[in-house]
């Protein structure tokens, strides 16, 4: 991101937070360069260095880092934001991309995001959009992301009808009659979403150009994105227009794994703004669709447990060429059968590694929703990042007592993790939830609602954290994960990186978190959103 060379910023009257140095604030903070050049009393003595500053007096409100998304579909985000919002109920959606068919050219694709077939007396069926939209093909990925739901013209365009078998790691549900529904379950979906025309790479750039507007309002300045090779080159055309304004640590898809080696692209390649971080791996599917890997069948699906994807012998041979790229890995596991899977896969590749001599590299779990209680210590102690998003415990919390119930002990069990020592990073998992990151603090700091619901002690209260702790999964923590240790803090030489507040959240109570908004942000020393002050 190219900085206008402002002149340094010498912040005064704040209450200033510097992570991990406790929780009592500093008055002061001295701005110069895109960095922090000094806090407290020394930014005062520092200022006077220079032979101009200029002086910013906030009256009292509330400086905080900027906040991290430690895992979010970057690319997806962007789009989603043009998509029909089919968070609702079903007859709302419907209701939505009927009015969305009469705007469009006839034959035109209609697409939406974020049903959520648990909420809803019945599935949709193919039938269901035919009425709403006849004469487009229309998909909606569910709030998940692990299941789509198609209109019939939509299925003919991509060749599926009551013969056609169903694609390795994915299903077509069927009626009695054995014809598809119209509901698409893991890979299954790719033979749908593979028929719709994709978008350009300027229009990609654009929108994730436009997306970043959306974020810096919710205070987030950096990100870990696990979209696929078409947002890493629109990311690298933000970065070359000197456009990028998030840190981003990048994913690799596995399908990109030999293309990487074939180059030799390194973990850790990049710079401040666009770096290489992991080789992101499906162990399972989700809940929502009951497709996560379970060891024990679904409560409320007798003989279902879920699809699992790759076991212990799979993930160490892919681990095995990755690490000798210096790529970790990041596992997507959901299920307590898919987290046994990957630990067990992990263990055996820290084998590897000190066997070939090679660095322990920080390899994660993305969402570790469910873990058998043997399980629950083995992150930690095989030095696994568990990267989690607290939004979806309060999300998920009727369907996982359904479909979990008394399994839930370990679910989102983000205490555990940090009690054990695991490191513990947050985001949001957006687009299946919203990136803001105070709802996501809300969950981590009560496990309710923002309605309050369950209740006044939250949904297995025994796994909240301090709101130090959830800041810290959501600063320090994901820049210690991407190898940034000067992003994510106000500390000296740290990125002027930071969020004002107009309420100091330390002082709030803990069910007034969700509501907090951010007045302004600022990245690397430059204002990206400014609403008041």
């Amino acid at each position: 991101m190219t900085l206008d060379s402002p002149a340094p910023l010498l912040v005064r009257n704040a209450r200033i937070y510097v992570r991990g140095s406790g929780s009592s604030p500093t008055g002061a903070i001295l701005l110069a360069g895109g960095r922090v050049a000094a806090t407290g009393q020394a930014a005062e003595r520092q200022a006077n260095a220079f032979e101009t500053f200029e002086t910013l007096d906030l009256e009292g409100l509330t400086l905080l880092p900027g906040l991290c998304d430690a895992h979010i579909h970057l690319e997806m985000f962007a789009r989603s934001l043009a998509m029909i919002d089919c968070e609702t109920t079903k007859e709302e959606c419907l209701r939505r991309v009927q009015e969305r068919a009469r705007r469009l050219t006839p034959g035109s694709w209609i697409l939406g995001h974020g049903w959520n077939q648990n909420d809803w007396s019945r599935p949709g069926t193919a039938a269901d959009l035919d009425q709403a939209a006849p004469g487009h093909p229309v998909y909606l990925t569910a709030k998940s992301l692990h299941a789509g739901w198609a209109n019939s013209l939509a299925l003919s365009l991509a060749g599926v009808g009551p013969s056609t078998a169903d694609p390795p790691g994915g299903a077509f549900v069927r009626d009695a009659s054995g014809a598809p529904t119209g509901i698409l379950l893991e890979a299954a979906m790719a033979v749908v979403t593979d028929r719709i025309p994709p978008p350009s790479l300027e229009t990609v750039v654009d929108e994730i150009h436009s997306a970043q507007r959306s974020l810096w309002r919710m205070g987030i300045t950096a990100v870990h994105d696990f979209d696929g090779p078409r947002c890493f080159e629109a990311l690298q055309v933000l970065h070359s227009q000197e456009r990028l304004g998030l840190h981003v640590l990048k994913s690799i898809p596995l399908d990109q794994l030999d293309h990487a080696a074939a180059v030799g692209l390194r973990g850790g390649f990049g710079d401040d703004w666009l770096r290489i971080g992991h080789l992101k791996i499906f162990a399972d599917g989700a809940l929502g669709p009951r497709t996560a890997a379970m060891l024990q069948p679904y409560a409320d699906d007798e003989g279902n447990t879920g699809i699992a994807l790759i076991d212990r012998e799979a993930l160490l041979e892919i681990g095995m060429k990755a690490a000798r790229l210096g790529l970790p890995l990041a596992v997507h596991a959901i299920g307590d059968r898919a987290n046994h899977e990957v630990l067990e896969g992990f263990a055996a590749l820290r084998d590897f590694e000190r066997a070939e001599g090679l660095p322990a590299l920080q390899h994660r779990v993305e969402h570790l929703q469910l873990l058998h209680v043997d399980d629950v210590g083995r992150p930690a102690d095989l030095g696994v990042i568990a990267s989690m998003q607290p939004i979806h415990a309060t999300s998920d919390m009727p369907m996982a007592t359904r479909a979990w119930g008394e399994r839930n002990q370990y679910a989102y069990a983000w205490r555990s993790q940090l009690d054990h020592g695991a490191p513990l990073v947050f985001g949001s998992d957006a687009p299946v939830e919203s990136p803001n990151p105070f709802l996501g603090l809300h969950a981590a700091v009560t496990r309710r609602r923002v309605d309050g619901s369950p209740d006044e002690h939250g949904w297995i209260p025994e796994q909240r954290l301090s709101l130090e702790e959830a800041l810290d999964a959501f600063t320090i923590a994901p820049a210690r994960a991407a190898g940034l240790p000067w992003v994510g803090n106000l500390l000296p030489g740290c990125y002027a990186d930071l969020i004002v507040l107009e309420v100091d959240p330390f002082t709030l109570a803990p069910g007034d978190l969700a509501e907090l908004s951010p007045l302004a942000t600022m990245v690397a020393g430059k204002w990206v959103f400014r609403e008041a002050f």
